[in-house]
């Protein structure tokens, strides 16, 4: 099982959205983080089949994701995948299942079988336009896994979830993630940060960073650094280095968590770095060069 990347591009006039991405994708569950902006639903997009790379080429197991069969294998949700508020969740997916082509017998005991694994079988027959945010996404999840697809494509599927919800979602995820490729792309590091065998960090349409939660941390490893200080001396670490957490201690003193080459002052810590440390330092507003 593989899907792979090839020099992926894609340009909107003199806009590059995404600039010649390669990767291969094997079973399990991927992580992709970036910012808003960063060219990540265009990615996702692509790899649906959904628009075509101005150049490249993308490919599961020898089939280009243009073709009608590689539709056979995908399960897609949207970051707001349509819904009819009509539509009890037992109907939608029906009608869902009628769309995919799948005999009625069968999208029957499927319906069943996803409402049950959801944790939605007693909510089956209840209006979607009643269900909080969290339902939602997992009757998403649902309608996704309808054909029992080996790829599985998620784009910010917990934006607006609470974090008892996040929770329910990744641990669904993880469960799917065994005997598929599942890409769940996310600006929420906890969403990826725990279940993602591999995460890719996505940053003005290239790949900046691939590899295991601590391989990219190394990245950082050593460069991380927590200081108290007088507000005075605080304001100039602040214009001087990327600044991940400050913390007003005190009507005098400041704390600082941030990141520095070498020791930014002499009462500075070097302290573990995290994953959450390496997406804001890439993507944080006061990022210093």
């Amino acid at each position: 099982m593989e899907l792979e990347l090839k020099r992926v591009t894609k340009e909107y006039g003199s806009k590059i959205a995404c600039d010649r991405i390669s990767f291969s994708f094997q079973r399990g569950v991927y992580g992709l983080l970036g910012a808003n902006g960063a060219g990540k639903t265009t990615l996702m997009r692509m790899m649906c089949g959904v628009l075509a790379p101005t150049s490249g080429t993308i490919r599961f197991n020898n089939i280009d994701v243009s073709h009608e069969d590689y539709r056979d294998v995908l399960g897609y949700l949207p970051q707001d995948f349509g819904y009819y508020p009509e539509f009890t969740a037992m109907d939608f997916l029906l009608y869902i299942a009628a769309l995919k082509g799948l005999p009625k017998p069968q999208a029957k005991e499927k319906m069943w079988d996803l409402l049950e694994q959801v944790s939605l079988e007693k909510e089956a027959k209840k209006k979607i336009k009643t269900f909080s945010g969290g339902m939602k996404q997992r009757l998403g999840i649902a309608q996704s896994m309808l054909n029992n697809p080996q790829i599985l494509i998620l784009d910010e599927p917990t934006a607006g979830l609470d974090p008892k919800e996040r929770v329910r979602f990744r641990n669904l995820i993880s469960r799917l993630g065994t005997d598929r490729i599942i890409l769940l792309s996310t600006h929420i590091v906890s969403d990826v940060e725990h279940i993602a065998g591999t995460i890719l960090v996505m940053k003005d349409g290239t790949l900046v960073h691939q590899g295991t939660r601590e391989e990219l941390i190394k990245a950082i490893d050593g460069k991380v650094w927590e200081c108290t200080l007088p507000q005075s001396e605080a304001d100039s670490l602040f214009e001087n280095y990327s600044v991940i957490n400050l913390r007003q201690e005190s009507e005098a003193r400041t704390f600082l968590r941030l990141i520095a080459n070498e020791k930014p002052c002499a009462s500075a810590m070097s302290v573990q770095a995290t994953l959450e440390d390496l997406y804001l330092y890439y993507f944080s507003e006061v990022s210093k060069s």
